[in-house]
């Protein structure tokens, strides 16, 4: 198979957010007090990818994404330690995303989700300079679950298209994607040439129970499909079969769940960008992934 050539930088059209993430150990106590550890975190899948992708070696990342005004600058700051450049739309009208995420015992998440600015995304935020010098574009899933985000990402996915820029899916939520319904994300989502589902939304988009079977199917509509099974690692398809299944990498002490797939999105782009296969990639993403899971909130420890 034909992959695209590597090198380049990476933009992410996605999000920020704030996380507000709560880590408790005992059931939630209905009514009354439940003891846990919060911290308020900058978040969001767009943007936890781009971080990552820096960590894992890319050297340069840029995202566009939505924020309030009354935090844009904390977020642009905190992108800007971590090396992401950051193309932020500030938003006179709506407060900066919030999610609430749930950490239980075993470190598993449950999120409340307020997408504030996020789906305000607007097509005169992208400019088709962000792309120069950029080898692929990523779309956070996230855009396509509202009118105006979506035209904004259908604008950077086809100008990306046009200028030759493969572009990658992550379809991001099952949740808001059974809402949107499959069919009209795999139209929206035509001209990628890689989608990136958990196994949760690769069962939505195809109708099918098994991982490895909804791989394969998406895999007839993109030319590149990469199913995350968590600790389970992922599983590679192109051209309607599995190519590859790569292990979970291990976890000492989970403590958070909150971005491992972004983590592993990362990664694996990071990986693809410095000129490695899909299957070495994968591998690539499942260890950014349980890099992850070790830490609190959805993004690497600054150095």
């Amino acid at each position: 198979m034909n992959r695209p050539a590597a090198g380049g930088g990476l933009l992410v059209v996605g999000e920020v957010v704030t996380d507000v993430v709560a880590r408790y150990g005992s059931a939630l106590a209905h009514g009354t007090d439940t003891s846990a550890r919060i911290r308020t975190l900058p978040g969001g899948a767009g943007a936890n990818v781009a971080c990552w992708a820096v960590r894992s070696g890319c050297a340069d990342v840029r995202l566009l994404a939505r924020a309030g005004a009354g935090s844009a600058d904390w977020h642009r700051e905190a992108l800007e330690r971590a090396g992401v450049r950051a193309f932020l739309a500030v938003d006179e009208e709506v407060p900066t995303a919030t999610v609430i995420a749930l950490v239980d015992a075993a470190a598993e998440r449950t999120f409340l989700t307020d997408a504030g600015a996020v789906l305000r995304l607007a097509s005169d935020d992208f400019a088709p300079s962000m792309l120069e010098g950029v080898g692929r574009l990523h779309l956070s899933g996230y855009l396509l679950f509202a009118p105006s985000s979506r035209a904004a990402a259908l604008l950077a996915l086809r100008t990306a298209v046009e200028r030759g820029v493969p572009v990658s899916v992550d379809p991001a939520s099952a949740g808001f994607l059974g809402e949107l319904g499959p069919k009209r994300f795999l139209e929206f989502a035509e001209g990628a040439e890689l989608l990136l589902p958990n196994a949760d939304e690769a069962r939505l988009l195809t109708g099918l129970p098994e991982p490895d079977v909804a791989a394969a199917e998406l895999s007839r509509w993109f030319p590149r499909v990469v199913v995350t099974l968590g600790a389970r690692g992922a599983v590679v398809a192109a051209g309607g079969e599995v190519i590859g299944r790569v292990p979970g990498a291990a976890v000492r002490e989970p403590v958070d769940s909150t971005g491992a797939g972004d983590a592993f999105t990362g990664g694996f782009l990071a990986a693809l960008l410095a000129g490695a296969d899909e299957v070495t990639a994968a591998a690539e993403g499942c260890r950014a992934g349980a890099a992850a899971v070790a830490t609190v909130g959805g993004r690497p420890p600054v150095r």
